[in-house]
């Protein structure tokens, strides 16, 4: 048993390494094809800070404010959506509570007697 663990650590710790590796030679791979190196291509989401002290953030090239935000919250709460995969998710936790409420009553009963 001892030894089939240590094989098993041994192949995870291998394809770990190899998941890596891989990583890695994806990344040089894709810098190769761009043909230069730019620093905003790595970044999705950045943070800078403003001369006057006020940070601006980024989200693929797109500028985010925090008025655009409150925007957003305040649509959303004036829309007050109505998530139709959540309401049914809700229904059937429900109906299977109640089924396993009803079950469990059932056999506490049958043993009771």
């Amino acid at each position: 048993m001892k030894i089939f663990m240590l094989k098993t650590c041994l192949i995870a710790s291998v394809m770990f390494l190899c998941v890596l590796f891989g990583m890695q030679q994806a990344n040089q791979g894709i810098l190769r094809m761009k043909g230069y190196n730019d620093r905003e291509f790595h970044n999705a989401f950045t943070v800078d800070k403003r001369e006057n002290g006020e940070l601006e953030a980024s989200i693929l090239g797109n500028n985010i404010t925090s008025h655009d935000l409150e925007k957003k919250r305040e649509q959303l709460e004036e829309m007050k959506a109505y998530n139709f995969f959540s309401s049914v998710g809700k229904q059937i936790s429900e109906w299977f509570t109640g089924v396993v409420d009803s079950l469990l009553k059932l056999t506490s009963d049958k043993a009771s007697e």
